[in-house]
């Protein structure tokens, strides 16, 4: 018998858990977090476990939630359609400049990113001047919109338009990379943005208050769900499915920009992008068939990785990245990991890593090197190498890069 590739935790109340966690630790509390939801009886056979999971809201950030007519909008998450868009060109090593400053001042100034002024009027972090090519992205999206919050008016208190085409905070990156054949690619991660996360703030508490009579027999109020045939429950899935078309159009008009950008810099030669193009989700979820019945499979940073679906999973700042692609595993439901994942909280990161050790961590790589950017720092997160060591049952590496130009939210 062929030696199992995961490991099996028996949840003790509900279904079992596969976890391909060999070799890359597990925390107590993202165990019992994992155990938590394989309690619900919503779930559908058994909870897989990435590589890269770890503590998150209610549910592990790294795992794939199959579920029979109900879905957690916790588990979703509030960064819906969190993923990553990677695109190679016909550049090489030899024809960037000695210096990359100016080319990550160029990326910068033509991405919005971060955040400033409490995410007010002025935010670097938003347009204010909206280009002519995204609103006309926006005409498609919009419709919708207005149908969502005509029935949900609290959804249209905050950015929308403004936020698509930006970068964001946190680990969202973009980045210049080179793979071992030394052509350069522009890669970058990021999601629905402001509306996204109001989407999931919104429906985590219309889930509560949906389920406040039965919310005691819960493990965690934050597992809290809706039923499919309610009318909360098809608003979500209009909403969430919205979300997540924003998402893959807010990474498409970034890439656009970028290439742009760079093509206009003065710094290198002239260049097309190839037919390599990624862009997947990693927070998200979708009706899918397995195991011969429909479901509801929520990846909360995971990749789909069906047979032959390219995907990518990022390192950290100074790691390498892989462009995969699925092997097609049934058992993880066809699913692979999104990233490195934390080791650590952002907070423990940084009373750990001093400035000092986050630039040699990222030597040779032209980024933010100050404190505001330490919780970011590579030792932060799980070893990448470890994470696709404990996954080559579910992926196969298709290209690996290193990153050379590194811009954060």
């Amino acid at each position: 018998m062929a030696k199992r590739s995961y490991r099996l935790i028996e949840s003790g109340r509900g279904v079992p858990i596969k976890a391909w966690t060999r070799g890359v630790p597990l925390e107590p509390e993202a165990e019992q977090q994992l155990r938590n939801v394989a309690s619900l009886p919503i779930v559908y056979k058994w909870v897989a476990a990435m590589p890269d999971v770890h503590w998150g809201m209610g549910a592990t950030i790294g795992s794939v939630i199959p579920t029979k007519g109900a879905i957690i909008p916790a588990a979703v998450g509030v960064d819906i359609g969190c993923g990553m868009m990677a695109v190679q060109t016909t550049l090489t090593a030899g024809d960037l400049p000695d210096s990359l400053r100016t080319i990550r001042e160029v990326i910068e100034r033509a991405v919005p990113h971060g955040r400033t002024n409490n995410g007010q009027k002025n935010d670097r972090g938003a347009w204010w001047n909206i280009p002519q090519h995204h609103l006309k992205e926006w005409g498609r999206l919009k419709p919708t919109y207005d149908d969502i919050v005509s029935q949900h008016p609290k959804l249209n208190r905050g950015n929308d338009v403004n936020h698509l085409g930006t970068l964001g905070t946190g680990n969202h990156f973009i980045e210049v990379c080179l793979d071992s054949q030394e052509s350069v690619w522009f890669m970058l991660h990021s999601g629905s943005r402001g509306v996204g996360n109001r989407i999931g703030n919104y429906f985590i508490e219309l889930a509560k208050r949906d389920m406040r009579k039965w919310i005691r027999n819960l493990p965690d109020v934050n597992l809290s769900y809706l039923k499919e045939g309610t009318e909360s429950f098809d608003d979500y899935v209009q909403a969430v499915q919205w979300a997540q078309d924003f998402a893959m159009t807010n990474r498409s008009l970034m890439m656009k920009n970028i290439v742009q950008v760079i093509r206009q810099c003065g710094e290198v030669p002239v260049f097309k992008t190839t037919q390599e193009v990624v862009n997947c989700h990693h927070n998200y979820v979708e009706s899918e068939t397995h195991y011969g019945e429909e479901v509801w499979v929520t990846r909360k940073g995971a990749v789909r990785a069906r047979k032959g679906d390219r995907g990518i999973i990022p390192g950290s700042m100074g790691a390498r990245s892989y462009i995969v692609q699925g092997k097609g595993n049934p058992e993880s439901f066809d699913s692979c990991s999104h990233g490195a994942g934390r080791a650590m909280s952002r907070g423990a990161a940084k009373r750990r890593f001093t400035l000092a050790a986050h630039e040699q961590a990222t030597q040779g790589v032209e980024c933010r090197k100050d404190k505001d950017v330490i919780d970011e720092t590579p030792g932060a997160y799980k070893s990448i190498e470890a994470v696709m060591q404990a996954q080559d049952d579910l992926v196969e590496v298709v290209h690996t890069l290193r990153q050379v130009v590194c811009v954060k939210g």
